[in-house]
């Protein structure tokens, strides 16, 4: 994936091409960090871009605090 230039705008059918890559590789396992990272958007960007794809966000993974 090309890396995008940073705080260049993305509109129209470059825009529909971005959040369809997002979303397949979101879909097949990729964290919206790593997506980040790879096109050098920030993370709200690229979550922004996978609702507006309709993609089902994950939720948070890692430990969760219980009772003692």
């Amino acid at each position: 994936m090309a890396e995008l230039k940073k705080g260049s705008r993305v509109t129209g059918g470059e825009r529909d091409k971005l959040s369809a890559t997002l979303r397949r590789k979101y879909d097949g396992g990729s964290s919206i960090r790593d997506l980040a990272e790879q096109t050098g958007r920030s993370y709200g960007f690229v979550h922004r871009i996978l609702g507006e794809s309709g993609a089902t966000l994950r939720g948070r993974g890692g430990a969760t605090r219980r009772r003692k």
